[in-house]
């Protein structure tokens, strides 16, 4: 029996267990949506591709499972490739779904066919982020490349791929006998585990050490290994420093996390970290912010021995020489560990004095930080915005971050008990991210409650978010954190040359400038309150999070930079100091060029 290809398609989706597919119209998709309308499946319309890319990947985040995007040739795809690129680089599978140019139309560069070096091939613009890019040119090898898309894109470092499809491919009928091999492919694969004997190595290593300390990364995350983490964590006392992205893998009030490194890090973390004698690496790939730019003796010390597991070969040693590496499932692999511990030393091993030691680091930061999280002034200090958070919103709701404040301080001050309650923006740090990923995010977790925090100039990005929480009706809060500027550039830019032209929204005349943002989400039919003391946010939160519909809070905050003691190289760029050399990195040679620190 033969049937169009576009339903054939919608048929397999529906078989895949997927139930929403972010996207936008456009003439080379028309196909597509015909056999939608009638399907299981929602189509979540959007009214700009990156929304769509994004909201996939806070959906991808929460399902554990490959988003689908769907999006017109050219100027869709060229929308759609910021998400998709922060999707990438944040591990975090999805399939994309593109419409192109008719098949027998190559050469002979039709409408909006990107064309100038190439014809018919349009995928090439995502081969440098996506792990695979396909161009169906034969309508029979749609279901094999459709199987091989979706494993790919959840197997191994996870991430999206893309589907080029020439749109008379969609309106192409072929037999039902060609898509029976989907029937009988399973959907899943098995992740590799640590073999027995690296395990009782680097459980020996650990054991013996004087000063161990886990080190985790956002696989942690997405492998779901979070008690197999504590549990290692607990037998052995081993302290854990973490990343960004690595935030919720242990609990930030287990007595024996320390924080986040690099350069939003504490000085107390990083030099717990650099302190270490053997670092246990788990799912991370010591990337610059985390690594405080791989400065040496900063966060990490070319003494130490380091152990990296990573689901990625590539990432094994990238950053720093690894006396063992392997590629493993962080899941498996520290359930492995934690049982050559055991068998090791069943007694584990108890520090109290360690536990103490972090016990009253923490509580010394928070009360260094009181002052100003409890400070009444207005515009509000982002301190006192994230306290006000966390003492309404609930544990389990989701909160997605964006860039600035909401994301690198909420990194360093915000505790976050319960795996993945926290969605960050990391490799890519894209701004706009937030206010969009929350829509996938939301629909990928109804029964919990979604907000995200974001500065004005991310919610400024693309705030058609909002008509698409009203068309679909998806109940989530926007929390802008309003300073009138970009923020976080503008503190750099005012740390080292004394002004932030370019960085401040502002009238040519030099008065302070920025929409109303609660008057614009009334405009887009969405409820909304500009916030007018610190006293009201609290309430006003309350109320927005108990309406269970679209919420916008307008909240006027200070432009007060993260505080750090970390390490990062643009600052040493920007003010070069004394005894200056550029590239002079962790095991590295130093030119005689001056440009960067060394520690």
């Amino acid at each position: 029996m033969k049937k169009l290809i576009s339903h054939q398609l919608v048929d397999y989706l529906e078989r895949r267990g997927i139930k929403d597919v972010f996207g936008l119209c456009g003439h080379t998709v028309i196909a597509m949506l015909d056999p939608l309308k009638d399907s299981k499946l929602r189509f979540v319309s959007v009214r700009h591709e990156q929304v769509a890319a994004h909201a996939a990947d806070g959906y991808a985040r929460v399902t554990k499972k490959a988003s689908v995007v769907l999006c017109h040739l050219g100027p869709g795809l060229t929308n759609a490739v910021t998400g998709v690129a922060n999707a990438s680089l944040d591990s975090v599978p999805m399939v994309v779904i593109a419409g192109d140019v008719p098949s027998y139309y190559y050469g002979k560069h039709p409408h909006q066919e990107v064309n100038m070096h190439c014809d018919g091939s349009q995928y090439d613009i995502y081969k440098p982020f996506v792990k695979r890019a396909w161009r169906i040119d034969s309508p029979e090898l749609f279901p094999e490349i459709l199987d091989k898309a979706f494993r790919l894109a959840e197997s191994g470092r996870p991430g999206p791929v893309l589907i080029s499809v020439p749109m008379d491919m969609f309106s192409r009928e072929i037999d039902t006998a060609y898509f029976e091999r989907t029937y009988h492919d399973s959907s899943t694969t098995v992740k590799p585990a640590l073999p027995k004997e690296t395990a009782m190595e680097i459980a020996k290593m650990l054991i013996e050490a004087k000063k161990p300390v886990i080190h985790a990364g956002g696989q942690l995350i997405t492998s779901q290994a979070s008690e197999e983490l504590t549990a290692l964590v607990d037998f052995l006392d081993i302290p854990v420093t973490r990343t960004l992205m690595g935030q919720g893998a242990i609990s930030d009030k287990h007595p024996l996390h320390v924080g986040m490194t690099g350069f939003w890090g504490t000085k107390y973390v990083n030099e717990t970290s650099a302190g270490a004698d053997v670092i246990l690496g788990v799912g991370t790939r010591f990337a610059e912010a985390d690594s405080s730019s791989w400065y040496e003796n900063v966060t990490f010390a070319s003494k130490t021995k380091i152990i990296q597991i990573d689901i990625d070969p590539i990432e094994i040693g990238r950053n720093f020489p690894v006396v063992i590496g392997a590629v493993a499932d962080p899941k498996h692999a520290l359930k492995t560990i934690l049982e050559a511990a055991k068998e090791l030393k069943p007694e584990g091993i108890d520090r109290p004095q360690l536990r103490k030691e972090i016990e009253e680091y923490k509580k010394a930061f928070k009360a260094s930080n009181k002052e100003i999280s409890e400070d009444n002034r207005f515009p509000m200090t982002p301190q006192r915005i994230l306290k006000d958070v966390r003492e309404v919103f609930p544990e389990d709701g989701i909160i997605v971050t964006d860039v600035g404040w909401n994301k690198n301080g909420m990194g360093q001050q915000f505790d976050i008990t319960l795996p993945g309650t926290i969605l960050h923006p990391g490799g890519l740090a894209t701004m706009g991210f937030g206010p969009a990923a929350i829509l996938g995010t939301k629909l990928a977790a109804p029964d919990k409650k979604v907000i995200t925090l974001v500065g004005d100039g991310g919610f400024g990005a693309n705030p058609t978010v909002m008509a698409t929480a009203v068309e679909q009706n998806i109940p989530v809060v926007w929390v802008v954190m309003n300073n009138s500027a970009f923020g976080t550039i503008a503190g750099l830019e005012a740390a080292h040359y004394n002004h932030t032209f370019g960085t401040v929204f502002k009238k040519p005349d030099g008065s302070s400038y920025n929409p109303n943002w609660a008057e614009v989400a009334k405009a887009y039919g969405i409820k909304s309150k500009k916030i007018t003391s610190a006293d009201e946010f609290k309430g006003a939160f309350q109320e927005a999070l108990d309406s269970n519909e679209p919420y916008l809070l307008d909240v006027p905050m200070e432009n007060i930079p993260v505080p750090t003691d970390g390490i990062w190289n643009i600052n040493d760029i920007y003010t070069p100091k004394e005894n200056v050399f550029e590239g002079k990195l962790m095991y590295g040679e130093a030119s005689k060029s001056k440009h960067v620190t060394t520690k």
